[in-house]
């Protein structure tokens, strides 16, 4: 019960009972030493109330405000990051789950996998996230995170939708570029940037669509020993244990990509824009868990891309050099699926 209900209720108990004494008082001196009465235990009612509410405990969600951020940042090691993320993992201990005896873990892969190989990897384990980027060598593209209780329906359903937002950015920039009709340096350059940035887009949309191998990275649940096992498969590159963590709405993962082996930096976008093709089929006939080629893969020397592409239906770009702020995956979030009963 909160303070001002206190003092209401006080109100409407005792006030009714203090008129009635007092009209039936007919002596001024004893209506006077009822009153002073009256006003002694109303103050002392008052500050009661006011110890009671400073002592007690607000009720509701202590962790309102609170982001836990679980991954790396711009200039961290990246070997080091795997050295701790190896090291806390070791230590998972029975103390640090949660009552069902598991704990959140972000999984980064060593290389970009389709849907279907990613759910060779991670097998069995309940998975509620996956992040995705096309890796087009030398270009900025957007960083996704597509809810995926079911791998890989989940996250094809996603990267269906992931591509046709694609197509209406893509759309959004040309429509951009044909608006702009001057001939001076500048308005050129404000066109070319538009219509580069519909390439990407195209590009993005259309290595969605065929499924791409694009995943690099996965939130999971699972007890230390599953965790640990997970570790030890192929393609995993690293499972940082997140105890921590009990809401993912009031979490930021952020994994690092693969082509990052040094240090987090912002890439320099100057790479051409190549075209996504289908996978080629292999000469054998193909299953159902065979991964397909990855799209537009890059060595390890190739730019490190962490910033996504422009968003459309943003004011218009300065002609300066674009900024190197890496987007959040927080805000990248497609529709989540609708969960299944088991």
């Amino acid at each position: 019960m909160r303070a001002g209900d206190l003092l209401r209720q006080l109100d409407q108990r005792l006030l009714p009972r203090l008129s009635r004494t007092v009209a039936r008082l007919g002596d001024r001196s004893a209506r006077s030493g009822v009153l002073t009465w009256a006003a002694v235990l109303s103050a002392a009612a008052v500050l009661g109330t006011a110890v009671w509410a400073v002592d007690d405990t607000p009720v509701g969600d202590r962790t309102v405000g609170e982001v836990t951020r679980v991954g790396v940042s711009e200039g961290d090691s990246v070997p080091g990051y795997l050295r701790s993320a190896a090291a806390d993992l070791a230590a998972l201990h029975a103390s640090a789950q949660t009552a069902e005896g598991t704990t959140y873990a972000l999984v980064t892969l060593d290389t970009y996998l389709p849907p279907q190989r990613l759910a060779q990897v991670l097998g069995d384990v309940p998975v509620s996230t996956v992040f995705g980027r096309v890796p087009l060598p030398g270009r900025q593209t957007e960083i996704v995170k597509i809810p995926a209780l079911r791998v890989p329906d989940d996250v094809l359903a996603g990267m269906a939708r992931v591509a046709t937002r694609k197509d209406d950015e893509a759309a959004d920039y040309r429509a951009r570029a044909a608006a702009v009709r001057g001939a001076d340096a500048g308005e050129r350059e404000l066109r070319e940037r538009y219509l580069g940035g519909a390439e990407v887009a195209a590009a993005e949309a259309a290595a969605y669509r065929l499924g791409c191998s694009c995943v690099y990275a996965a939130v999971v649940r699972a007890t230390p020993v599953v965790l640990r096992g997970v570790a030890t498969r192929p393609d995993v590159r690293a499972v940082d244990p997140a105890p921590e963590v009990y809401r993912l709405d009031r979490t930021v993962f952020t994994p690092p990509l693969p082509e990052q082996r040094d240090v987090v930096r912002p890439p320099a976008d100057t790479g051409p824009t190549p075209q996504p093709t289908a996978p080629e089929r292999p000469a054998s006939t193909p299953s159902a868990t065979s991964p397909s080629p990855t799209l537009g893969e890059s060595s390890e020397s190739a730019p490190v891309v962490t910033i996504p592409s422009p968003e459309p239906f943003t004011p218009e770009p300065t002609l300066s050099t674009p900024s190197g702020v890496t987007t959040s995956p927080d805000t990248l979030d497609v529709e989540p699926p609708t969960p299944t009963s088991s």
